[in-house]
């Protein structure tokens, strides 16, 4: 197999088998996060309803500079707009990354706002 194939395969599993354990309901909906190659997207999701409650991305923020920094960003912004729909416990969808740079930081940054997962 081909080691570009291999690699997004493996990421592929590592997603189905995340996805496969973590539900978000309306009380505690799903605090997903996306990465492109230009962007950082966050969202919350009630899985039951199949409904975005949420969401905030970094092209709204209007902010340069490094990535932890806009995910610290996102996370307060996303931790801010949970509370005003009184949302105060999520569970974490990190999805297929690692729970490293970016995706700490934006978890410590939504944590340190009130919100709990």
């Amino acid at each position: 197999m081909n080691k570009d194939k291999k690699k997004v395969e493996l990421r592929k599993r590592r997603h189905q088998r995340v996805r496969s354990i973590i539900k978000g309901t309306k009380d505690r909906p799903r605090l997903n996060v996306f990465f492109s190659l230009k962007h950082i997207f966050v969202q919350l999701i009630d899985d039951q309803n199949f409904k975005t409650l949420a969401s905030v991305s970094d092209k709204e923020l209007k902010k340069h500079g490094n990535n932890s920094k806009i995910a610290e960003e996102l996370g307060k912004s996303i931790a801010i707009k949970a509370q005003e729909q009184k949302i105060k416990q999520v569970v974490f969808d990190k999805n297929h990354y690692k729970y490293h740079g970016k995706v700490k930081a934006l978890a410590d940054a939504a944590r340190k706002e009130g919100l709990i997962f």
